[in-house]
C-alpha cells in the first residue's frame, strides 16, 4: 500500500491520523458552511446546541475516566478541558489559583477555528460554544455556584481563548453561569508545572485513538444536531457542500500522510478510502472497486440519525476522489434498516 515499507501497525496509525485530520477540517468547515450559506443566528444555535450536547454526554463519564470526580469542583472543571482537550490534539494550558478558582487557557491557534477560519467566526457563534458547555458545568455537577469568567477570546484579537472556573458563594441565576471580564488576564503559567497524564494509562495508541475520536465525536454529534435545527433536507444540502470541499482540500494531506502515490489512479484511491474507513472502527469489506463498511462506528451505540444525514457524511468521501481523479465518480447506496446499517461504495468512470 504504501513505497516507504512501513509496518502494518505504522500503516495503521497515519490512517488514524489522517482521519482525525479530516474530521478536524470537517468540523470547522461546517460551521463556516452554516454562516455562509445560512446566516449567523443560525451558526449560533447550532455551536450552542452543538457543545451543550457534547456536554451532557461527556462531562460526568469523562470525570470518571479522567479521575477528577473527587476533586473540588472548579478544579474538576478546568483540569477536565485540559485533559481531555489535550488528548484531542488542542493546544491548552492549566492553573490552580485554589479550589476555588481554577484557570484554562487555549493560545493561538485554536483548534476548533482552524486556519484562516478564526477571521470568519463571530463573537456571538464563539461565545456560543461557552455558553453550550462551560456555563452548564456547574448544572451538572448540581453546585448552583460554580461559573466560568471568561477573560480572553481569540476571534475578538485577544492571544488565547482563557478564562476560569469560579465557586462563587451564592446560587448563580442562569445568566451570570457565563461572564466576560476581558480587563483580566491569566497569569503567567509555567510548561514545567502543568500536570500530566500517567503514561501507563495513556500509552500512545491510545492517545493516537483519542485525538481520533475527539474529532470524530464533534461530527457524531454535529451531523444530527444540524437535522434537527434546519430539517433533514436542508441539513442534507450543508453536510454535503462542506464535506464534498473539506474532501477535495483534505485529499493531498491524507495520500501524503498514508504515503500513496497521487497519481495511482483508482486503485490508489480504493486503497486511501478503505484505510480511512478501517481506521474509524468499521468493518470493512474490498472486491475490487467496490467497499462494503458493515456497522457505522461513527453512531455506535446511538439511535441511526435521518437517511439524509448518510447521505451527506458520503461526501467527505466523493470529495477526496474528486480531488484524486476528477473522471472518477462514487456510486454510493446506505443500507439503514436490519441489524446494522451496511454502506456500499463502487468507484465508476464516466
Amino acid at each position: 500500500m504504501s513505497d516507504r515499507g512501513d509496518s502494518r501497525a505504522d500503516l495503521d496509525s497515519r490512517a488514524i491520523e489522517a482521519v482525525a485530520a479530516l474530521y478536524h477540517a470537517w468540523i470547522t468547515g461546517l460551521v463556516l458552511t452554516i454562516l455562509s450559506r445560512k446566516d449567523a443566528r443560525v451558526a449560533e444555535e447550532f455551536v450552542f446546541r452543538l457543545f451543550r450536547r457534547q456536554h451532557l454526554e461527556k462531562f460526568l463519564p469523562g470525570l470518571e475516566k479522567l479521575g477528577l470526580r473527587h476533586e473540588p469542583h472548579a478544579v474538576a472543571a478546568a483540569k477536565y478541558h485540559y485533559f481531555s482537550n489535550q488528548l484531542g490534539g488542542v493546544r491548552v494550558e492549566y492553573l490552580e489559583e485554589s479550589s476555588r478558582k481554577a484557570w484554562v487557557r487555549y493560545p493561538p491557534p485554536r483548534w476548533i477555528w482552524m486556519g484562516t477560519a478564526l477571521c470568519a467566526v463571530p463573537s456571538a457563534v464563539n461565545r456560543a460554544m461557552l455558553r453550550g458547555w462551560h456555563a452548564h458545568n456547574g448544572v451538572t455537577l448540581a453546585n448552583p455556584g460554580l461559573g466560568f469568567v471568561c477573560t480572553k477570546t481569540t476571534v475578538d484579537g485577544q492571544p488565547g481563548l482563557e478564562g476560569y472556573y469560579l465557586e462563587h458563594d451564592h446560587d448563580l441565576s442562569p445568566d451570570e453561569r457565563l461572564e466576560f471580564r476581558p480587563h483580566e488576564s491569566a497569569p503567567y503559567i509555567d510548561p514545567a508545572t502543568l500536570p500530566q497524564l500517567d503514561a501507563a494509562s495513556w500509552p500512545d495508541e491510545r492517545r493516537r485513538k483519542a485525538s481520533r475520536n475527539y474529532a470524530l465525536d464533534y461530527i457524531r454529534t454535529a451531523l444530527p444536531v444540524l437535522s434537527e435545527l434546519v430539517g433533514p433536507e436542508e441539513a442534507r444540502y450543508l453536510i454535503r457542500i462542506s464535506g464534498l470541499q473539506i474532501g477535495m482540500h483534505g485529499h493531498r494531506d491524507a495520500m501524503a500522510t498514508l504515503g500513496l502515490d497521487e497519481g495511482s489512479g483508482a486503485e490508489g484511491f480504493l486503497a486511501l478510502f478503505e484505510s480511512l474507513l478501517r481506521a474509524q472502527g468499521n468493518r470493512v469489506e474490498r472486491d475490487g472497486n467496490r467497499i462494503v463498511q458493515t456497522g457505522w462506528r461513527l453512531f455506535r451505540g446511538m439511535p441511526l440519525p435521518h437517511p439524509a444525514v448518510a447521505d451527506g457524511w458520503s461526501a467527505l468521501w466523493e470529495g477526496l476522489l474528486l480531488a484524486h481523479d476528477r473522471f472518477l465518480w462514487l456510486d454510493f447506496q446506505a443500507h439503514l434498516g436490519g441489524d446494522e446499517p451496511r454502506f456500499e461504495w463502487s468507484v465508476q468512470r464516466d
